[in-house]
């Protein structure tokens, strides 16, 4: 071991896995499985996975939303019991007060803090203008944009100076156009603040396009199967036509259509022996 200091990770899954009772059986359905990550301080790392592996479950347990079914999640050494501050959730859905304006949307969990009126409203104007939205903040969530509601979800959850920020698939709404735009938003903001971000997905070019490293998902029960650092020229004028983009696409591509056949021959392999047994105890009635 060198003499540098190796730096605890910020984030810390240990063997996590999440089981639900199915109703009228005895047996549990896996949604998850032995999830093992570390997250670095300051990292961008993005989970992907298709649809049903699990990914909203994973974070409604960094959430502290629900609890594993065992194994541990670590946040500064810490474990994560329940819902808390030091955890910032944008999700797919706005989810803003209707009857609040922009900022005092963004104020809502500051006064949770216990900040000053004159605090919150300080506070509240900056994010508005990290997120592009300085002029703003009076506007009700009916008079913004869907990318516009986004960007203040972005910034309410910012404002109170989370420990790590967590977002569930936040652009999955919005249209191409709108969703490249914030992606640029993201990564800008990321820089500006070096937040801890983790990004849950089921696009592989917004996997590659925004995190440093990608963690791929495998279909129901999810478990991560590899890990992909994304290192890409972020100079180039347009990075997702570039060559290297192609090359990560194809690749996680590749891992994730790889765990599909896996889990389909699994499937096929468990159907097989289902019939066999049912072929088998016919023939002893015979």
């Amino acid at each position: 071991m060198s003499a540098e200091t190796i730096a605890a990770p910020k984030l810390q899954i240990d063997h996590v896995y999440k089981r639900f009772p199915i109703r009228g059986e005895e047996s549990e359905l896996t949604a998850l499985h032995d999830i093992n990550l570390d997250v670095a301080a300051g990292e961008f790392l993005v989970l992907v996975g298709p649809s049903g592996c699990g990914k909203s479950t994973l974070l409604d347990l960094l959430g502290g939303l629900s609890r594993p079914s065992s194994g541990r999640i670590l946040l500064d050494g810490a474990e994560i019991t329940g819902p808390g501050l030091d955890r910032g959730i944008v999700f797919q859905q706005y989810a803003l007060l209707p009857w609040r304006t922009a900022r005092r949307n963004i104020e809502f969990g500051l006064e949770a803090k216990g900040l000053s009126r004159r605090e919150r409203r300080e506070r509240a104007e900056h994010y508005l203008e990290l997120v592009g939205l300085g002029g703003f903040g009076n506007r009700y969530p009916h008079e913004l944009s869907g990318g516009m509601k986004q960007r203040v979800a972005i910034a309410r959850s910012l404002a109170f100076d989370p420990e790590i920020l967590l977002m569930d698939e936040p652009f999955a709404a919005l249209d191409a156009q709108t969703r490249e735009s914030l992606q640029d938003e993201l990564l800008r903001i990321w820089r500006a603040t070096g937040k801890t971000i983790l990004f849950i997905t089921h696009g592989i070019d917004e996997a590659v396009y925004l995190g440093q490293r990608v963690a791929v998902l495998s279909p129901r029960p999810g478990r991560i199967t590899d890990f992909v650092d994304i290192e890409i020229d972020r100079n180039h004028a347009d990075i997702r036509s570039s060559e290297e983009f192609r090359n990560y696409r194809h690749h996680i591509w590749t891992l994730l259509h790889r765990d599909e056949l896996s889990g389909n021959k699994d499937a096929i392999a468990v159907a097989g022996e289902n019939v066999a047994t049912v072929v088998a105890r016919e023939a002893t009635h015979v």
